[in-house]
């Protein structure tokens, strides 16, 4: 499956969550575009249901890149170019080697055109491994499949090995960390 835009899949997500879309809780409506720019600007919203809350699946190849959990969404912006916020996150994130790092954030960002996700509010993560993470906000690019982490960041291995820092940068493993 190839990379989707943000509005896509959350038109999608939307559909699957809630096939009668309750009065009020979706909206799609054109603005004008901006001189020059491609397509239709778009505002799309959401709400999910704690039976049944907003998904959007994220892969690259035959590969889920992440699997994003939001009780609510509000993307705007052209195809390509969309910017989607979302609420009471959990993310999912996949590394390649198989490893996990499932987080938790009040607040999302997702950039077509940086080709980032954003959580923020206080991040709390763990992976498959036993390692945890705390930090004020982490960011994970969909190019490099990296995270970056500001902070009071608080990394923790399964032993109980605890390292702080302001910033760190990682992969998904947290095995390979630059902590600051």
């Amino acid at each position: 499956m190839t990379l989707r835009p943000l509005a896509t899949i959350a038109l999608a997500g939307l559909a699957a969550c809630n096939p009668q879309v309750p009065k009020g809780a979706a909206t799609a409506s054109p603005s004008p575009s901006p001189a020059g720019s491609p397509g239709v600007s778009l505002k799309i919203s959401g709400n999910g249901t704690a039976q049944r809350p907003m998904r959007m699946v994220q892969s690259k190849g035959n590969r889920k890149q992440f699997d994003l959990i939001a009780h609510s969404f509000v993307s705007t912006g052209a195809l390509g170019s969309a910017r989607a916020t979302f609420s009471n996150v959990h993310v999912t994130f996949f590394a390649k080697d198989g490893t996990t790092l499932v987080a938790e954030a009040p607040r999302a960002l997702g950039d077509q055109t940086s080709n980032i996700v954003a959580l923020s509010g206080g991040v709390k993560a763990h992976n498959n491994a036993g390692m945890t993470l705390r930090c004020d906000d982490l960011v994970y690019n969909r190019t490099t499949e990296m995270i970056h982490g500001t902070g009071h960041v608080i990394i923790t291995d399964g032993r109980g090995l605890r390292a702080t820092g302001h910033r760190f940068d990682s992969d998904i493993t947290l095995t390979h960390t630059k902590m600051q």
